[in-house]
């Protein structure tokens, strides 16, 4: 099921180890690695793929501070 490794592959150290885990250590080294990711700042959300057809340009304005549209209200007065 699994390949076996053999010493005289030109594979660098770091992956040999890699490969020589089992799945569920591999799964715990996983989760330590998206932990620290997160903690450095790292984001879950997706980049914007430009070559995409459902791209849209344009970008989100932020919320305004209240919470509200951004759009003034005029005051209806006798005219």
């Amino acid at each position: 099921m699994y390949a076996e490794i053999s010493e005289s592959a030109p594979i660098e150290e770091e992956w040999t180890e890699w490969y020589r885990l089992t799945p569920a250590q591999r799964w715990q080294e996983t989760q330590k690695l998206w932990a620290f990711y997160l903690e450095a700042g790292g984001s879950l959300d997706p980049e914007p793929d430009t070559q995409s057809p459902f791209y849209v340009a344009f970008t989100r304005r932020p919320f305004s501070p209240h919470g509200r549209s951004g759009l003034r209200i005029l005051r209806r007065s006798g005219i």
